[in-house]
């Protein structure tokens, strides 16, 4: 799998989502920036998101994602925090 096609499911599963992946084809690392995620816990927010990918991790396609799902406004804050 390449990190532009689990981009594209990520965003397509949390419709208004924003996905910054990158990877080895097994392997991926996410930033993915969700209104879905207002008031979930950080555990909430990945069984979220593990659910969008469940047939891509069943069927071996994708093997790991580490995650950090932000809501708009903590992404926002991130954004703040690094200029």
């Amino acid at each position: 799998m390449e990190p532009e096609r689990l981009k594209q499911l990520i965003e397509e599963g949390l419709p208004g989502s924003h996905a910054e992946v990158q990877g080895d084809g097994q392997h991926f690392q996410a930033v993915i920036v969700s209104p879905a995620f207002e008031g979930k816990l950080p555990i909430a927010r990945q069984r979220l998101v593990n659910a969008v990918l469940k047939e891509q991790f069943d069927s071996g396609e994708l093997h790991a994602l580490s995650q950090h799902p932000l809501t708009p406004a903590e992404w926002e804050a991130e954004q703040r925090r690094q200029r």
